[in-house]
């Protein structure tokens, strides 16, 4: 089980913050992305507290993803007005219904049953709620994800803005074994003339910055 993490200090975050953008100024560069093009930070909560919260606004975290839908509701309700939040974890769409309030981004649609769901609490949304599409790029069995040739129905069965799509690669040890993946994502959001990008973590976040990622979903790089 894995523990929660506690005594975040603002000042040490902030640090691991600068860095994290350093890093990835210069894999963009690196990569030839345009100095323009944004990738913006995602801090991941899913083990950081509500009473934590405090120190990650101080050190300048500006935007929070929550993988659980009852966590997410507890930690925006009380801190909502600190961060922009997202919601990243696997999308149930029985409880659709307690995150939409209070997110503006979803990163992890990948049923219809969610597209169902997110349809009869549309009224509930958050005023410009914008999802993403999951997409299982390498087939994966038993990975939760739509298959690339489902996408085109997807996005116009969405009763939401499909703002582009999200992908967690293999497991590997290896940031480089995520390229492949991250540049297939690319290239299908591109087909689209989707904007968004979320790919990415603490493992291969500067693998995803070269290619193409607009947000990075980063953990344990922030808190250590």
């Amino acid at each position: 089980m894995v523990e929660l993490i506690r005594g975040l200090q603002a000042p040490r975050v902030a640090e691991n913050l600068r860095a994290v953008r350093e890093e990835i100024a210069a894999a963009k560069l690196a990569a030839g992305r345009p100095v323009s093009d944004t990738v913006r930070i995602l801090a991941a909560v899913k083990y950081v507290p509500s009473a934590e919260l405090g120190a990650l606004a101080e050190a300048g975290v500006e935007l929070v993803g929550e993988n659980r839908a009852q966590d997410l509701s507890e930690k925006a309700s009380a801190h909502g007005e600190l961060f922009e939040w997202h919601f990243i974890g696997q999308l149930q769409s029985r409880r659709v219904r307690l995150i939409v309030p209070h997110v503006s981004l979803i990163h992890s649609v990948a049923s219809r049953s969610a597209l169902t769901e997110l349809r009869r609490h549309s009224s509930g949304a958050r005023p410009g709620l914008r999802i993403l599409l999951e997409v299982n790029v390498a087939g994966e069995q038993g990975k939760a994800g739509i298959a690339p040739g489902e996408l085109d129905s997807y996005i116009e069965e969405s009763p939401l803005p499909v703002a582009g799509l999200m992908t967690m690669p293999p497991l590997s040890g290896d940031p480089e074994d995520s390229r492949r993946w991250f540049a297939a994502l690319r290239e299908l959001a591109a087909e689209r003339e989707l904007p968004e990008l979320s790919m990415g973590t603490s493992q291969d976040y500067l693998v995803a910055a070269e290619e193409g990622a607009t947000i990075v979903r980063i953990g344990t790089r922030l808190y250590d």
